[in-house]
């Protein structure tokens, strides 16, 4: 009579019971995989009076020529998909022939051990059922450890952990030795030896085999195990395996990476519902509308409605690129067919996602599809000049129509009726800055390319140099023009007693009643200010933001600071960003000398760069023109559901989506207690402003908003040494670090380095005062790093941590040239 299950039988004819840990044992050897001969012994074969020689006998006969042996537990409910019982039960190795019977019997016995009893109790489960034990061959290891198919800390089913020491596992289990740590994502292995060893315990090769094993497991078992496995001779045993029980359960499908590492420039913070209902539907015509000029056929662009629809994300009330998204956009441009690893770095990809098949056009179609694209754009720049004015001249005459509408006398139909005009005349009309930013795009990397060719790469910031002092960008114009009213307030020592003394409130109201000419004058010039750039203040594609043409006195808070801290003209004159300029010529003309081609293609180039650049920053201009319109829309519609008792208060309207108010003026509305759902709304954006920024990239799994961390910084690579950024305008400066959080709550920063998460365009009243800007998000193209080129101030973006490592007081060196941040002094 045989008493045990060799692993070379069917393990479920006799229905014994055998436990979780056996059973996964018999699924590997099923599915092919590479597992150590092993024997069974049922629960009920240990509670049988069986001579122990006979059975110790049979063991052994199965085990011919085996030396050693390992001996573990096997219980009902061990290495479940719920319930691992790890370490609750003694388990043996490197078991010498003389030693099963007593071995066998300490295993026995562990299941009814006190910490046994106490780690059911905890978990609910019943007393009943014993243990079955494994008797297994032991490999002589040159490396062994555990594997983990998805990130068993984080979640992350995209990475696979290995951890893993030379010769037995049980030094690793046993925490006797620090285990090598391998983070397998995609192709890529990233290896931590333990205790700085330079001979890692498994080779990259082994690491990837292992990340096959798991994948196999996974698409087999249903969800991502935890492995435990030897190496021997290049070859990898599986010793067993069962389910991460500490991931959540769930689908491990719909991963989504979510990134604000550029558009948190825009939307910064805590952002509305109405700002991004309204903002969701123009990313997404513009998406499509860029799309098809880039060879994308209406058909697949029809096909793939949702993937446009959702290219922004709202987590916490904060706004997030879905990068899933973006990628499945970038594979279907044509020219993902050609060559799919070639466009994801050149479009700046780090991240893989799933793809439906549909996407890939034939070679030969995208071929042709590349060509007619390339031939329509060569068209297409040709004309962008005569398109950025055409563009500029409906906006103004838009605008100027608009602002002209008594939108007080409306009613919220009325104004209802006159946002969808606008949005069907403007919003929807964004060619010409779409086509520029792209354009700007090209050109700008051609720059930076042939900077690094001409000099072999001497000087990383050259052609950042070379867009010093545009003079043509109109982000600067309000600056120059503040502070030449603040120059004005201060030679009147009347004006300069008022600004001083007085809040800004009280100062506008002086101003606005005053019979002084130099009252009236100054007043003039900032009604002039205002209606040139109103809509230019911190924040200022939000739509619940209080621009200063809504709020004069918020303009007046920043005159006051300039006044205050004494920022002149002469401290902005434009004279070093000339020499930046100036030298970068220079230099750039000594590489070429006598290379009358390479002189040529560079010159063509930074022409264009330069003339694209400036465009893209008042194009920029131009949207939040349009934005400022829209805003007054929805103010006075929520003006008028306040008037009409609908809100309990005016401003009460951005807590609402653009379709939920546009339903509701249309009778279609689902909710009709409205005042109920702000409320709602109200204490939940409370909570997410407590609970403080996100990291700035993270994955969800399944439902994004079920049991995800948003706080994670797995997917964020923290920096070690230095801080280091994008460095984007050049100069080197020391000096004591002012951490600012809102632009609105500094009145100057007295020539300490302006620190903060982003900027936008509001921003540049700090500028002048800052001897160094650094941010912690952005790129070369972004708000601050043109602002900073065009003003001359030392500028580094992009830096990875910046606030967990900066705080305000630390006395640092920046260089804007290579980007690297040293602190001097905390």
């Amino acid at each position: 009579m045989m008493h045990f299950i060799s692993d070379t039988e069917p393990h479920n004819a006799s229905g014994a019971t055998i436990g979780g840990k056996a059973g996964n044992l018999f699924r590997l050897k099923e599915l092919g995989l590479p597992v150590p001969h092993f024997v069974v012994i049922p629960w009920e074969t240990l509670r049988a009076d069986i001579s122990e020689s006979e059975l110790i006998t049979g063991l052994l006969d199965s085990f011919q020529g085996t030396r050693h042996f390992a001996v573990r537990s096997s219980a009902a409910a061990e290495d479940g998909a719920a319930f691992s019982f790890a370490g609750q039960f003694d388990s043996y190795l490197c078991v010498a022939p003389h030693e099963l019977a007593a071995r066998i019997a300490d295993v026995r016995q562990s299941a009814f051990s006190e910490r046994v009893m106490a780690y059911r109790k905890h978990h609910g489960l019943s007393d009943a059922g014993g243990v079955a034990v494994i008797v297994q061959e032991m490999v002589d290891a040159d490396a062994a450890g555990v594997a983990f198919g998805a990130n068993p800390l984080t979640g992350n089913r995209q990475q696979k952990v290995i951890n893993a020491v030379s010769g037995l596992g049980d030094r690793l289990v046993s925490g006797e030795v620090n285990a090598d740590e391998f983070v397998l994502e995609g192709n890529a292995v990233q290896s931590v030896p333990a205790d700085g060893r330079q001979t890692p315990a498994l080779t990259d090769g082994q690491v990837r085999q292992l990340g096959r094993i798991l994948d196999s497991l996974e698409k087999a078992l249903g969800q991502p195990q935890d492995i435990e496995f030897a190496v021997r001779n290049d070859q990898i045993y599986l010793l067993q395996t069962r389910p991460i029980t500490t991931l959540k359960a769930g689908p491990a499908g719909n991963y989504i990476l979510w990134d604000n590492s550029n558009i948190i420039e825009s939307y910064p913070g805590v952002t509305t519902p109405l700002t991004f209902s309204f903002i969701s539907k123009s990313y997404e015509v513009a998406y499509k509308l860029f799309s098809a000029y880039l060879g994308v056929s209406e058909l697949v662009i029809r096909k793939n409605e949702r993937v446009f629809a959702n290219t922004l994300g709202f987590l916490n009330g904060r706004v997030y690129y879905n990068l899933k998204t973006w990628y499945h956009m970038l594979a279907m441009l044509p020219g993902y067919s050609i060559n799919a690893r070639y466009m994801e770095k050149m479009m700046g990809v780090k991240e893989q996602f799933d793809i439906p098949e549909s996407y890939r056009l034939p070679k030969g179609r995208a071929w042709w599809s590349i060509a007619k694209m390339a031939v329509q754009m060569l068209f297409r720049f040709r004309a962008l000049p005569r398109k950025r004015r055409e563009f500029m001249q409906l906006v103004e005459s838009t605008i100027t129509e608009y602002k002209a509408i008594p939108f007080a006398e409306k009613s919220a139909d009325e104004l209802m009726h006159l946002y969808l005009n606008f949005e069907r005349k403007l919003l929807l009309e964004w060619k010409a800055p779409l086509l520029n930013d792209f354009f700007a795009m090209i050109w700008f990397g051609m720059l930076q390319k042939q900077c690094e060719q001409f000099t072999g790469g001497g000087n990383p910031n050259l052609h950042n140099d070379l867009l010093c002092g545009s003079n043509d960008i109109i982000s600067v114009q309000p600056v120059h023009r503040s502070i030449a009213i603040a120059a004005r307030i201060a030679a009147v020592p009347a004006l300069k007693d008022l600004f001083v003394a007085k809040n800004e409130h009280v100062i506008h109201e002086t101003l606005s009643t005053s019979n002084d000419p130099e009252f009236i004058a100054v007043k003039a010039e900032i009604d002039r200010y205002i209606a040139d750039f109103g809509e230019r203040c911190v924040g200022e594609l939000k739509l619940e933001t209080i621009s200063y043409g809504q709020e004069p006195a918020r303009f007046v808070k920043v005159l006051k600071s300039y006044v205050e801290t004494g920022i002149t003209g002469s401290q902005f004159s434009g004279e070093r960003e000339d020499v930046i300029r100036t030298n970068a010529e220079r230099e750039i003309a000594k590489h070429l000398k006598g290379k009358t081609i390479g002189r040529w293609k560079m010159q063509l180039t930074l022409r264009y760069t330069r003339e694209l650049v400036s465009a893209r920053e008042n194009l920029r201009y131009e949207r939040t023109r349009a934005f400022g319109i829209v805003r007054e829309i929805f103010t006075y519609i929520g003006k008028r559901f306040y008037s009409d008792g609908l809100l309990g208060n005016a401003r009460d309207i951005f807590y609402l989506t653009k379709e939920e108010i546009f339903s509701y003026i249309e009778g279609t509305a689902v909710t009709q207690d409205i005042k109920a759902l702000v409320a709602l709304r109200q204490k939940a954006f409370q909570h997410y402003q407590q609970l403080g920024p996100l990291s700035e990239r993270f994955a969800t799994y399944g439902v994004p908003y079920d049991g995800n961390d948003f706080f994670s910084i797995d997917r964020v690579e923290m920096p070690e040494g230095d801080l280091k950024g994008i460095g984007c305008s050049p100069g080197r400066v020391t000096g004591r670090v002012r951490v600012v959080a809102d632009p609105a709550e500094v009145s100057s920063l007295n020539g300490d380095i302006l620190v903060t998460t982003s900027t936008d365009p509001g921003w540049v009243t700090l500028f002048p005062g800052a001897s160094g800007i650094i941010v912690e998000r952005g790129s070369l193209l972004s708000h601050s790093a043109i602002v900073s080129r065009e003003m001359g101030k030392p500028c580094i973006v992009g830096v990875t941590g910046l606030l967990k490592n900066l705080k305000t007081g630390d006395e640092i060196e920046m260089d804007g040239s290579t980007g690297i941040i040293r602190t001097i002094s905390r």
